[in-house]
């Protein structure tokens, strides 16, 4: 497999910069085996069956976008200079690793003060990133982040535009509850409170994992060979109710459809021994053609960027030739494309 085999042109009139409203009004892509219907995300009880189980990614986004200024004592005294910070994962020690912008100007040793409440310490710079020390933890540390940060948009939004206070709630799922997670599982923003009260209504459950989504779901794959590349690890947890809910919806007949690439990567980690278990820890489970699903039935996801791993599970799921037939109606029919663009439902089995 060969990166540019999972390339598609897409125009730039497609990618959405805001998303729909209200959220379930969202167009919906239907893909059962090999047939494909239109519909809108409001509709998604009519293709679900009581005793499915949609499985939600109940990460929360932190504000995790940061604009400061440098501070470094110098011969000519004390230096200032603007850098633009994204926090990536937090480190062993309490610290954060972050991307910064100009990286090769940041020093070890300095000090980064990005409001009255909220510094850091430079602690150690790489090739590719910083580690920063705050000077906060805990409540404080989060308090003060929500006041100074900003929702880190995906790179293509932010290159269209700036992010706003509309984006604090609409980068945010409805049933986000463990802060941790700097970029959005964007197929959870399509659902609102009228849409989960009535898909429970017809008897379809609920479990919720955590995966913490990181900065590097937008890193681009960079190998021709695309099974040769190394995916990010994030953290995530598997409750032993969850486990328990996930087993016992198998063992009934049941579907289990993650709502996001997220949270299906996390239940097929969790999943590596054969059957779904209890789990908690980093996962870098990269998922191309070829691989064999443990637990996942179907999965609701939005449209992803060409050439990306995103892409890649996909056509794992419903197979290459059926993606390629599903992304060109997609195009040739209009749909918003990205993390706040329109959903679809794959389900390989008609």
């Amino acid at each position: 497999m060969k990166l540019d085999d999972f390339d598609y042109h897409l125009p730039e009139r497609l990618i959405a910069t805001r998303p729909a409203k209200p959220r379930s009004a969202a167009r919906l892509l239907v893909a059962r085996g090999d047939a494909i219907a239109d519909a809108h995300v409001r509709d998604l009880p009519d293709f679900l069956r009581p005793g499915d189980r949609l499985v939600l990614n109940n990460t929360k986004v932190i504000p995790a976008r940061l604009t400061g200024r440098r501070l470094r004592d110098s011969a000519q005294g004390l230096v200032e200079a603007k850098v633009e910070i994204t926090l990536m994962e937090p480190v062993a020690g309490g610290g954060w690793r972050a991307m910064a912008r100009p990286l090769r100007k940041l020093k070890q040793g300095e000090r980064v003060v990005f409001s009255d409440r909220l510094s850091a310490l430079v602690a150690d710079r790489g090739a590719e990133d910083v580690v920063l020390d705050f000077d906060l933890t805990g409540a404080d540390f989060d308090a003060a982040l929500a006041e100074a940060g900003t929702m880190p948009l995906p790179p293509y939004i932010a290159a269209l535009r700036a992010p706003d206070a509309q984006d604090d709630q609409d980068y945010q799922p409805v049933f986000a509850r463990h802060s941790g997670a700097v970029a959005a599982p964007t197929a959870s923003l399509h659902f609102d409170e009228p849409l989960l009260a009535a898909l429970r209504a017809m008897g379809v459950a609920f479990t919720e994992v955590t995966l913490h989504v990181g900065a590097g779901t937008f890193l681009p794959v960079k190998v021709e060979d695309v099974t040769t590349h190394r995916m990010h690890a994030e953290w995530g947890e598997v409750t032993p109710q969850a486990a328990a809910e996930i087993a016992a919806t198998r063992a009934a007949g049941g579907r289990i459809i993650p709502v996001g690439t997220t949270a299906l990567r996390l239940i097929e980690s969790a999943a590596q021994g054969g059957a779904i278990a209890p789990w908690q820890g980093e996962t870098d489970i990269f998922i191309y053609p070829g691989y064999r699903f443990r637990v996942a039935d179907g999965l609701m996801t939005n449209f992803h960027l060409p050439k990306s791993t995103l892409l890649m599970l996909v056509s794992a799921l419903m197979g290459k030739g059926r993606i390629d037939r599903i992304y060109d109606h997609a195009v040739a029919g209009g749909y918003r494309f990205f993390s706040y663009g329109d959903a679809s439902l794959l389900l390989p089995e008609a």
